[in-house]
């Protein structure tokens, strides 16, 4: 992870006072939220296999697309679908994702519209679980680090901001619960056992894992020293560990699904996403929609396949 995010979400250490919307001080004793998030994992570790979480830029290649993407992906086997909130400043993102969040803040997506169309999901019928992942100055510009309920009433589960410092955490957390929310917790290599030991403890949600020092992207090699540092982070507390940043494919998914309860593809599938796009019809809309789906569904078809009966 970039040593910018590392100092914020992965890093920082200090414990935090203070009190949250609606008369929660952080740090107080509000239970784990269980959401369809749990519901996801549990379901996974029931017929042994790690889940697939899988990420999307929503409003790339446009948010008509994303619409209909998202529905697919669960169809296809993903348990849990996180939605990327375009940024200008991703610091934890590589080209990849760099480039997918460009395009959709070029076309005007915004937080609003995110949540929008997570609202619309909901509508359609798509009751899988569903992970924000953005940045925390679109959260703190509109006051959701202190009262994040729009973003639970809009149908989310989780929420992951690579960026937030562990003090912001500390104040956020007990507003997060108190809203149904999950705020997922990140490890580095480079996260000090303190840090690792406080985002392991709980049962709730998972301890989302950066593979390696860097940005995201899907990388041909990972370390050869991850499964023993998953496992240390498993041993860590009970909260469910999933593993991303760098898997591209479903042989090291296979590979990580045996150290982990989750594994997390992100800019292999927005790669899929875009060649799709770039390559479809320009002038048959449907066309173009059904090319990004199909190629889509065919790689979360295939990272599925590889994880079923692969959990330890």
């Amino acid at each position: 992870m970039d040593p910018a995010v590392a100092g914020g979400a992965v890093a920082g250490e200090a414990a935090a006072g203070g009190v949250a919307a609606g008369g929660v001080e952080a740090g107080a004793e509000v239970p784990e939220p269980v959401n369809r998030l749990d519901a996801a994992l549990a379901r996974a570790r029931s017929e042994g296999r790690a889940a697939l979480i899988v990420y999307v830029t929503a409003g790339h290649p446009d948010l008509a697309v994303t619409r209909q993407l998202v529905p697919a992906l669960f169809a296809a086997g993903a348990d849990v679908v996180e939605v990327g909130m375009p940024f200008s400043d991703p610091l934890a993102d590589g080209p990849t994702i760099q480039q997918s969040t460009q395009k959709a803040l070029a076309r005007g997506v915004r937080l609003a519209g995110v949540l929008d169309l997570v609202r619309d999901l909901r509508v359609q019928g798509v009751d899988g679980a569903l992970v924000l992942l953005t940045y925390a100055n679109p959260l703190l510009a509109r006051g959701l680090l202190d009262d994040p309920s729009p973003l639970a009433a809009a149908g989310l589960d989780g929420v992951i901001v690579p960026d937030l410092p562990m003090v912001e955490r500390g104040r956020a957390e007990a507003a997060f619960r108190a809203a149904g929310l999950h705020l997922i917790p990140m490890v580095a290599p480079t996260s000090s056992p303190e840090h690792v030991r406080r985002a392991a403890a709980g049962r709730g949600g998972f301890v989302y894992c950066v593979s390696v020092t860097g940005v995201t992207g899907a990388r041909k090699n990972l370390p050869d020293e991850l499964p023993a540092w998953l496992d240390r982070i498993r041993a860590a507390g009970p909260r469910p560990v999933a593993i991303g940043f760098g898997v591209s494919g479903p042989e090291q998914a296979r590979a990580l699904a045996a150290h982990a309860d989750g594994v997390i593809v992100g800019s292999a599938l927005v790669e899929r996403i875009e060649e799709a796009a770039r390559d479809g019809s320009s002038t048959d809309e449907q066309a173009r929609v059904r090319a990004v789906v199909d190629a889509a569904t065919a790689f979360v078809t295939a990272l599925r396949q590889a994880l079923t009966g692969n959990r330890p």
